[in-house]
């Protein structure tokens, strides 16, 4: 039986193949007559696309069985933030005979026909609806080339949702019901699942990102608070506090209240902090500054002025006029008083906590929306949970250790932490306007130079003005003294070109370097030559992992036309953190370097580009009920970018045809493709798409 199957199929394919030589110069159009027209209702709408057949000829319909060898009529819209699908596409109850040749059921019309699919329109705006049409026409002698065009219609916006929602989804599940009901009945026929729209995908992803950046900020201002906590300004408190609730308490249960509002005060007094923060510049305004040249040079001052308090140079202290107001105002009694108790704390506590509290903003506003607000609940958490837990639990306040020195180590060490990360700020400024001063050798020799004195002051090679006398090294003091000259040995090779992927994201990227290649660089096949020389081509740049880039979308897709090939369409930022890490931990890896360098062309399309453009490719245009004016290329491509494909986001990958439209494999990110199998998987359906495309056309063409 296989084995008959398998001649029975190549013998269908032999006689196609002869009609569509037979037949090849007449016009499909000649046979087909395609009329196309929408039908609205408010914000409900049904596109109808009217198909008059010549007499003796017929087209296939729409929903065919699995194995059937005929190409069924389809009716594809474009992915669009205007409008949703509802349902799927539907048809007159096609006729049904049984083919000789083929010898299957076939399900064709005849005469005139029309296609429908409905929509619930989004916007509130005038659009225009584009999509595909695809048929193959036949005849008793047999059938044309499969042929398929653009179409596009007019549709009106809506202002609101009609009142007749609920009847639609009952139409909607009646005649998808019906028409399972004949599929069913004629055996085989195949059922399709509509997929998500373009809008509810950027949402979904939009929502996951947010979500997912969220609870890491959590974690990290958590984290933070527990630090925070082991200063010399704040570990103090702890028992001084708990010891006056439990003493001027009448009992255990309201000294365990009071020192509980107490905790909750300090989370309320942080919270508004991050509120307050939010309000004034609002979110997209924070989310805007991570990759602002004068934040970020801002931020390195900053962090600067931080370290350097930190290390014992000065304190940063608030006005005593405010300790001193909020201190008599805590000896009110009750609830207000507990309160200012802990603005007290706040405030006393400040040349600690504030480079902390300050160093976390800056993370959060490279988030934006809800992150200070969600940052600073995880700080204060962190902050207040100790002195409820210590009120409940007096006993346990024997095992903390006693306060001395050790305080003012960690205080110091946060220092460090805080100069070297400043440089990561002053890094960026200098990527986003290409001034070439901190370069990847440079940054890393910051960093080993920070992290060796590190070294040596745990290890006791060097005082700092407030440390005490040491005898002798504690083993946390030594371990972590171990840990921080392992990390500057692991950063050493890194100025030769190493990849360091434990902290890929931080330095520069490796072609923003005195040597892009590394020492000792071997040179590997590039996509356009065979051998082991690389060929550069023109119009390109050194990519990651040495990959020729073009930084031009129309220029990228004239040379993919030239050599056949997709293209891998790459929004990335020159500050962007992620993008970094997708770059030199998933791009060079094996399986995937290989096809980025043979089987696709890159074009990395940077939003935070500063350069100016020419003044006649320079415009002004809508975004979000705003004029934005484009005047630098970083625009022109965040621009691009967000009306394309709804989206701000980096990294964000697309693959297109040579023709620039998008392949059906979906997008990528490093949230969904951050490790190698699904950023390889996804590269991979992307080729395959590309190549199924490619032969179809060879058909048509035919």
């Amino acid at each position: 039986m296989p084995y008959f199957h398998k001649i029975k199929t190549a013998s269908i394919l032999l006689f196609l193949l002869l009609n569509y030589f037979v037949n090849a110069q007449i016009d499909p159009l000649e046979k087909v007559k395609w009329e196309f027209r929408v039908e609205q209702s408010g914000c409900d709408a049904t596109i109808i696309g009217k198909a008059t057949i010549v007499k003796q000829w017929h087209i296939y319909g729409a929903h065919l069985p699995a194995e059937s060898f005929a190409l069924p009529t389809e009716l594809m819209l474009d992915k669009s933030t205007n409008y949703q699908l509802v349902g799927k596409l539907t048809e007159p109850k096609p006729k049904k005979e049984y083919d000789e040749i083929i010898g299957e059921d076939i399900f064709s019309h005849s005469g005139t026909v029309e296609f429908k699919q409905k929509i619930k329109i989004l916007s509130k705006n005038d659009f225009t609806l584009k999509g595909i049409y695809a048929f193959s026409a036949c005849d008793e002698k047999g059938c044309l080339p499969p042929f398929d065009d653009v179409f596009e219609v007019k549709v009106k916006g809506c202002s609101s949702q009609p009142a007749q929602d609920t009847t639609l989804a009952f139409e909607t599940i009646i005649t998808t019901i019906e028409d399972s009901t004949e599929i069913i009945q004629e055996k085989n026929a195949t059922t399709s699942v509509e997929e998500p729209t373009q809008k509810e995908i950027v949402e979904e992803e939009k929502e996951e990102l947010v979500n997912k950046s969220l609870l890491t900020i959590f974690f990290l201002a958590f984290l933070s608070g527990f630090v925070a906590l082991s200063t010399p300004c704040v570990f103090p408190m702890i028992p001084m506090t708990v010891s006056f609730f439990t003493k001027q308490s009448k009992n255990k249960a309201t000294g365990i209240r009071n020192a509980i509002i107490y905790g909750i005060s300090i989370i309320i007094i942080y919270v508004l902090l991050g509120t307050i923060i939010t309000a004034i510049f609002g979110s997209d305004a924070l989310n805007a500054m991570s990759t602002n040249v004068y934040f970020n040079i801002f931020f390195f001052l900053l962090l600067i002025v931080f370290a350097v308090s930190f290390l014992g140079a000065f304190e940063i202290v608030l006005p005593s006029s405010w300790v001193n107001k909020a201190d008599s105002a805590s000896n009110r009694g009750g609830l207000i008083g507990i309160f200012f108790m802990a603005f007290t704390l706040a405030l006393v506590s400040f040349s600690c906590t504030g480079p902390i509290v300050g160093t976390l903003l800056v993370q959060s506003a490279s988030i934006g929306g809800m992150a200070p607000f969600v940052g600073m609940f995880g700080f204060s958490l962190a902050l207040a949970l100790p002195f409820g837990l210590f009120a409940a639990f007096p006993g346990w306040m024997n095992s903390l250790p006693k306060s001395g020195g050790w305080l003012n180590t960690v205080k110091v060490v946060l220092g460090f932490l805080e100069l070297a990360l400043a440089f990561k700020f002053l890094s960026n400024a200098d990527l986003v306007m290409d001034w070439h001063f901190l370069e990847r050798e440079v940054f890393l020799a910051i960093w080993i130079g920070v992290f060796g004195v590190l070294a040596m002051y745990l290890f006791g090679f060097i005082k700092l003005p407030h440390d005490s006398p040491m005898q002798n090294l504690s083993v946390g003091r030594t371990l972590l003294g171990t840990f921080v000259v392992i990390f500057v040995i692991y950063l050493i090779p890194g100025m030769w070109g190493a990849p360091l992927k434990i902290i890929s994201g931080f330095p520069p990227p490796m072609e923003y370097s005195e040597s892009p290649r590394g020492v000792g660089y071997k040179v590997l096949p590039s996509a356009s030559s065979g051998n082991n020389k690389t060929v550069h081509i023109e119009g390109t740049h050194v990519g990651p992992q040495g990959i020729p880039a073009f930084h031009d979308l129309e220029e990228g897709l004239a040379y993919a036309k030239k050599v056949n090939k997709p293209v891998f369409l790459d929004f990335t930022g020159k500050a962007c953190v992620n993008c970094r890490r997708m770059e030199e931990g998933v791009w060079g890896e094996p399986g995937v370097i290989e096809i980025l360098r043979n089987d696709v062309v890159l074009v990395s399309l940077y939003v935070d580009d500063k350069r100016p453009l020419p003044i006649e490719e320079q415009f002004i245009t809508e975004q979000n009920g705003r004029k934005v004016n484009v005047t630098t290329i970083g625009k022109k491509w965040s621009v691009y970018q967000s009306s394309t494909y709804k989206t701000n986001t980096q990294p964000y990958y697309r693959m297109l045809s040579t023709e620039g439209k998008e392949i059906d494999n979906g997008s990528a990110d490093y949230e969904h493709h951050g490790n190698v199998e699904a950023f390889k998987k996804w590269l991979e359906e992307g080729i395959e798409q590309f190549k199924k495309k490619a032969i179809k056309t060879s058909i048509n063409e035919l």
